[in-house]
């Protein structure tokens, strides 16, 4: 299936329908409207070079319908990380990819401090430029049947890249992940038969469409499924998706632990009255999290498991099928298997190995590095990086990156295992961050920093109940503002950069306190 077909087959479908309620700018954009807009779009972005075309607009009904229309005018989008470093995210992605144009707004340029570059086109001018006459033509054009319709956008092929996203660069540098119509397509079919997506449902999107998270579960999976999408560009404007969640009434609402906080904190019971699935991913859904929706607003808070290299669904609970604490089960169309990070045997259950994915859902590879991909491409499958296990009823549980294991005396010892544990000593609202700093002389120090000023002894004897000495923390550090990634994950490279400073400063005058 490609994904601006489909999309074309749903506007005729449903062209009376919301498609998008964009909170932002205060439009809301019936389906007929949406097939008009990306269709002159389209037309406009063919006077650019062929191939990739930069998409770098806030989570909007502009955005969602750039992204159609690029592919619509038979050019790849590469969507670009505006959020932090939009200037250097923009010149890395037009260097590695080698491409010229980027789409973007005045208005966020402004907002964020970033300078125009050489590339970019305003999509405030585009629309501006817009005459009667292409208004109309595009108006007619979406009138006709869909079959001819269809021969009017660009045809191309399933394996075709249907978008260029960036990784997290939270350990190293950003990888270029190519994602095909197969891959993204696939992936939707699967987990929402899965957990029962239909075209009724409405979905809260507010996550940002440069992640996979976003791109896949809250614009093509509207657009694809002849749902309605509820815009807004600010996640982090906690207040005011709790307002919007009141008033749209969606039913849909997936998103990380760091944000499902935020609005758990700023809501009001009943605001979260209308939804029917919610989804944690990303990162560890904490219990404490689970059990506030549950008691605050009636909503069971689901928890998945994905990557960007795997578009991004592996894993996720459902309501027939939940296992709070677990990533839930496999969805269909993904094979997972477990293996030893030593041996390579296939592990037992609920014994620890490395995370590998097969299947339609598992990305092309990463462009222009063959290096890379066959390093985590073999025979088909990709591996995730991940460590984890299945349980006896084939539940898969995350364990943590594998990067986020040390060895110590002999042991491979969970950062992430550490983390959760220091979690439930921890006073309500204070966040912590684990990590290893590892020299020549000593080893693996493992570093436990917190928000705020806690009682060590007191938390390290608690911990030391569950965890062997080994895996207990050597210091705690205070970081009043632990850096966060874009997509709401912690950011550990950073974090492990201000613990390096802090550790090989002489005063150290924050340290255990």
């Amino acid at each position: 299936m490609l994904l601006h077909q489909q999309f074309i087959r749903m506007a005729k479908k449903h062209s009376d329908k919301l498609a998008i309620i964009d909170r932002t700018t205060d439009k809301r954009v019936t389906y007929s409207k949406a097939l008009i807009g990306s269709l002159i779009l389209s037309k406009k972005f063919q006077i650019y070079d062929n191939g990739f075309l930069g998409i770098m607009i806030p989570t909007s009904a502009g955005s969602a319908l750039a992204t159609v229309a690029a592919l619509m005018s038979g050019r790849i989008p590469v969507m670009i990380n505006y959020s932090t470093g939009a200037e250097t995210n923009a010149k890395y992605a037009q260097q590695k990819c080698k491409f010229k144009t980027i789409i973007t707004s005045k208005a966020l340029l402004e907002k964020i401090n970033c300078p125009v570059l050489d590339g970019m086109v305003m999509i405030e001018d585009i629309m501006a430029g817009i005459t009667t006459g292409q208004k109309i033509t595009a108006a007619l054009k979406s009138k006709l049947p869909v079959r001819l319709l269809l021969n009017l956008v660009h045809k191309g092929d399933e394996n075709e890249t249907a978008a260029i996203l960036f990784t997290s660069g939270s350990e190293k540098d950003p990888k270029a992940v190519q994602l095909s119509h197969l891959n993204i397509s696939s992936n939707i079919e699967n987990f929402s038969n899965y957990v029962n997506i239909n075209e009724s449902d409405i979905i809260l999107a507010n996550l940002v469409f440069f992640h996979v998270f976003g791109l896949t579960v809250n614009l093509w999976v509207t657009l694809t499924r002849g749902m309605t999408m509820v815009t807004y560009a600010n996640p982090l404007d906690f207040q005011t998706i709790c307002t919007i969640a009141k008033e749209e009434k969606p039913t849909i609402m997936v998103g990380t632990p760091s944000f499902f906080w935020g609005y758990l904190h700023k809501s009001e019971k009943g605001d979260f009255e209308s939804i029917r699935i919610m989804v944690s991913g990303a990162d560890k859904c904490p219990d404490a999290l689970r059990e506030g929706f549950k008691s605050k607003h009636g909503v069971t808070l689901l928890e998945g498991y994905g990557a960007t290299e795997t578009s991004p669904v592996i894993s996720v609970n459902s309501f027939e099928h939940n296992r709070p604490g677990s990533t839930g089960k496999v969805i269909p169309g993904a094979t997972v298997k477990v293996e030893n990070f030593e041996t390579g045997e296939m592990c037992k259950v609920r014994e620890v190995g490395k995370i590998l994915v097969k299947g339609d859902l598992v990305m092309k590879g990463y462009y222009d590095d063959p290096e890379l991909t066959a390093d985590a491409l073999v025979d088909g499958w990709y591996n995730t990086g991940d460590m984890g296990f299945f349980d006896e009823d084939d539940f898969l549980w995350h364990a943590g990156r594998f990067k986020r294991f040390v060895k110590i005396g002999g042991e491979m010892v969970s950062l992430v295992k550490v983390e959760n544990t220091l979690e439930k000593h921890l006073p309500m609202g204070v966040s912590c961050c684990v990590v290893d700093v590892s020299d020549e002389i000593r080893g693996s120090s493992i570093i436990a920093t917190v928000t705020i000023e806690v009682n060590k002894s007191e938390i390290l004897k608690k911990m030391g109940d569950e965890l062997p000495n080994i895996a207990l923390p050597k210091h705690f550090l205070v970081i009043r503002e632990l850096p966060m990634m874009s997509s709401g994950k912690i950011d550990f490279r950073s974090v492990t950069k201000i613990v390096q400073e802090i550790l090989s400063n002489p005063d150290k005058e924050n340290l255990d306190k």
